[in-house]
């Protein structure tokens, strides 16, 4: 049996903030002596076909609260995604249209069960209630909050100060989020940090429809390989839960060990003391990052694709580096094919590889490059789109992954 006390240290694992903890704790109590489940809610706009790990943080979170006992309720916002998520816009999102909607929900619950038990999980579709609201109703909603409340958020406030358009419509985005919450009787909502307005929103209408107020849980936004940005698929920092188990281990083995211990915060089911005991041996030198890193790999690729590939994927990655004597660490970068064939040199510049076509085709000339452990000696090649290892100069690794 699990005390509420230790369901919510288990529930603040790797979250920035609960609003409140108070809140939260009184809840799982009430759940706890009434034997009666908390509706946990989050929500996803498919805005996109592809699930990457920053998408899981939120899923491993919801697998906590499932595996705790609670109801799951994943929302996929087909109707809000039609008018898009104005979160960290500059400008006016384009919507969706209605198939491209439902054809990127239809891969997120292929993809999502892949994590949440499907038995324990109850997929909704946010159109099915806000869709038949009608005029009077929308209304209403509106009437609920001032325009002065909403440029209090950041990235509509940046729009109104620079003179840039902001849609009535994207007003209402919070709105219909918060009105998902309400319509649920949601106890606890999961969001990410910039989703923390959104949320709160939750509160505020549910309050005003005379609704027990949510919980809320905020999660980080996962870094991507670059350690900077959060990841994202446009930045091509992101490692796909869809993609090949080379590919995966490959992408893990090149994170910084900084990065891998938040990387096993949020995504690893490694309890809280063997992961302290992972902080611990890394300090004192008795673990090391390398071994801890490929166990992180073989983690996350056994979960999507199976426990044999996760292995033989380490196989490939220690025959192709290791035997080698690469570095563990090698940068990663996607880059968009512009043409059938592209120019080596030019392949090189946009890579980063190096700061210039000039600088490349001198590199070449000089035999210093290697493309997947051959000597590049034409300056004038070309590569068809794909993967390809590049070795410049002496001791620089780069994988380039052709999109």
């Amino acid at each position: 049996m699990i005390t509420p006390e230790k369901q919510l240290e288990i529930i603040k694992r790797g979250s920035v903030e609960v609003i409140s903890e108070k809140e939260l704790l009184a809840k799982l109590e009430k759940s706890d002596k009434e034997k009666k489940p908390l509706r946990i809610k989050a929500g996803f706009d498919p805005t996109a076909p592809d699930i990457h790990l920053g998408h899981t943080v939120l899923l491993e979170k919801m697998r906590q609260f499932q595996e705790l006992g609670h109801e799951i309720l994943f929302l996929i916002g087909d109707f809000t995604g039609m008018i898009g998520d104005p979160t960290g816009r500059s400008e006016v999102r384009k919507p969706l249209t209605k198939e491209e909607v439902l054809k990127n929900a239809g891969t997120y619950r292929e993809q999502i069960f892949k994590i949440l038990d499907p038995k324990k999980t109850k997929v909704m579709f946010n159109s099915e209630w806000l869709a038949k609201m009608g005029a009077m109703d929308i209304v209403r909603l509106g009437a609920m909050q001032t325009v002065a409340r909403m440029l209090e958020r950041e990235d509509f406030k940046k729009r109104f100060e620079n003179q840039q358009d902001i849609s009535i419509l994207e007003f209402y985005y919070p709105l219909f989020q918060a009105y998902d919450s309400v319509h649920l009787k949601a106890d606890v909502e999961l969001g990410g940090t910039d989703q923390k307005f959104n949320i709160l929103m939750g509160r505020t209408l549910q309050r005003k429809f005379g609704v027990e107020e949510q919980a809320v849980v905020l999660m980080p936004l996962l870094e991507g390989l670059d350690g900077v940005n959060k990841m994202s698929k446009s930045l091509g920092n992101y490692i796909g839960i869809t993609e090949s188990p080379k590919d995966m281990f490959g992408k893990v083995m090149s994170i910084s060990d900084t990065l891998m211990l938040r990387y096993y915060e949020l995504l690893s089911h490694i309890s809280l003391e063997e992961l302290n005991e992972i902080k611990k041996g890394i300090e004192k030198g008795t673990v090391h990052p390398k071994t801890a890193k490929e166990n992180l790999a073989l983690e996350i690729i056994g979960r999507y694709h199976g426990k044999d590939a996760a292995l033989k994927a380490k196989e490939e990655f220690g025959h192709i580096f290791k035997d080698k004597g690469m570095p563990d660490e090698i940068p990663v970068f996607e880059l968009k094919w512009e043409e059938d064939e592209m120019w080596v040199p030019k392949i090189m510049k946009l890579s980063g590889i190096v700061s210039s076509t000039s600088e490349a085709v001198r590199l070449i000339k000089q035999g210093g490059v290697l493309i997947d452990d051959k000597k590049c000696d034409n300056p004038d090649a070309k590569l068809k789109k794909g993967d390809y290892l590049f070795k410049a100069g002496k001791r620089k690794f780069y994988r380039v992954e052709g999109k």
